[in-house]
């Protein structure tokens, strides 16, 4: 009972601090030109929202970016004082009871929680929320908006129950409820963006919800790396992970020497190793929807190949990544007993991601998406880069990747197995298959975020 009054005397306590701080925000009115970017996940892991923060700014709005900050954000993002970064706290898993309670729990938590750091900020022409995850922030960010003159904007990355459903099935309770909420509270916004003309589409047909397609693009720092700074990444993994190491010690040694590249120790030209491995390279945030044994099997068939005396190089297999299956599949990883294969499964810097990407010869997109409604933002980033990319085949993904022309499409191991083996079969034959995707990638032109978002997000935003 004293319990019980205590809570009680907490949530009045509570309710009437939060309506002060309502009436102090009401009469101090919004500011035209200020933006509030929300993301309930990861920002350093939420780079689509990092560059809407970085294009508010380069057209003269001020951003408050809000998020768990469990990674580091982008320097050009920590540099900017027109952005302030507000971490957020996320709420440690609960020990007892059963997961609805937990759940439960979590989202009451989540709504007092990002209410009260909305209502904290100085009040903004808009609201920027990135969903998934939307439950509980689209209603949360609908009434600070209603309170605050703000106007609400989601950027629909993907279905948060299609995710849920993978882990509890598409007829769970709680994911049935998710979607009713996700489709009601979606039609709440005053704009709605989405990654691809299906998801534009699927929103339209089946949610009642007018959304327009805003294609991820990748950022300007997405390019080919030059020889030289290669070789200066090699040389710094090397030093954490032997599958960057040489294999054998140079004649000089003053010689740098990495497991693709060598530094001549008078001119200093670098150039790359005879005989070198071919760097393959996946990022992932490893998750159900990714489902990395079908990598893992492709590569099994390709040493088997190299065995049976295919001419075929040796493999760096890299693959990049945070999330809640790593260690699982770094356990199968670890039972192979490849002979011409290394596997490696580092977490980079943020500045060395764009430069290993730029200095890959190929890339591998094991993203399936749970929705088939959006598309894997590290094709993207790889396509900046000019890297070719092999990508398991889903409903949208030709909106992104051509096939046999920027990369393949594959439905499973042996499939994926039968390119690998077609695309290095005279590696690193300037003629062959890869270097001519590479070639398509460099003639393409492709649009950067900044123009893109010029053009599709910046008049919406005026005119609204």
């Amino acid at each position: 009972m004293a319990a019980s009054c205590v809570a009680v005397l907490v949530m009045a306590a509570s309710l009437l601090l939060l309506l002060l701080v309502l009436w102090k925000r009401w009469r101090r009115g919004r500011a035209d030109w200020h933006v509030i970017i929300v993301v309930l996940g990861d920002v350093g892991r939420s780079p689509r929202m990092q560059y809407h923060a970085l294009s508010f700014v380069k057209s003269g709005f001020s951003v408050t970016l809000m998020g768990f900050c469990n990674s580091r954000p982008y320097d050009e993002l920590l540099q900017n004082n027109r952005i302030q970064i507000v971490s957020l706290t996320e709420l440690p898993k609960l020990a007892v009871g059963p997961h609805i309670f937990q759940y439960g729990v979590k989202v009451v938590f989540q709504s007092v929680y990002l209410l009260w750091k909305l209502m904290c900020r100085e009040p903004a022409a808009y609201i920027f929320l990135q969903n998934p995850p939307g439950l509980p922030a689209i209603a949360v960010c609908w009434l600070v908006g209603c309170l605050c003159a703000s106007k609400l904007v989601i950027d629909w990355h993907n279905y948060g129950y299609s995710i849920m459903g993978l882990v509890h099935g598409s007829s769970h309770p709680l994911v049935l409820l998710a979607k009713w909420y996700e489709k009601l509270c979606g039609r709440l916004s005053h704009l709605n963006l989405c990654v691809t003309n299906s998801m534009r589409e699927d929103l339209a047909q089946n949610w009642g919800i007018k959304a327009v397609t805003v294609y991820d693009k990748p950022a300007s720092f997405f390019k080919e790396t030059p020889l030289g700074l290669q070789h200066q990444l090699f040389m710094k993994l090397s030093c954490t992970y032997s599958a960057f190491k040489a294999c054998s010690e140079p004649l000089d040694p003053d010689t740098e020497r990495s497991a693709f590249t060598e530094r001549d120790p008078q001119s200093g030209v670098v150039t790359h190793l005879r005989g070198r491995p071919a760097l393959l390279v996946s990022s992932t945030s490893w998750t159900e929807d990714e489902d990395f044994s079908i990598l893992l099997a492709a590569l099994e068939k390709f040493e088997q190949l190299i065995l049976d005396g295919e001419s075929l190089p040796s493999l760096v297999c890299v693959i990049t990544g945070k999330g809640p299956l790593k260690e699982y599949y770094r356990g199968l990883i670890g039972q192979k007993h490849f002979q011409h294969i290394q596997v490696c499964t580092p977490w980079l810097e943020a500045e060395d991601y764009p430069l290993l990407l730029g200095s890959a010869d190929l890339g591998v997109c094991l993203h399936k998406s749970s929705s088939g409604l959006d598309l894997p933002m590290k094709v993207v980033d790889m396509f900046g880069c000019c890297l070719p990319v092999c990508a398991v085949n889903f409903q949208c993904l030709h909106e992104l990747v051509k096939h046999d022309e920027n990369g393949l499409v594959f439905e499973g191991s042996e499939e994926l197995a039968a390119q690998l083996q077609m695309l290095f079969s005279a590696f690193p034959d300037p003629t062959g298959k890869l270097s001519q995707f590479r070639q398509n990638l460099r003639e393409s032109e492709q649009l950067r975020w900044d123009e893109s978002w010029k053009q599709t997000v910046l008049p919406l935003v005026m005119d609204t």
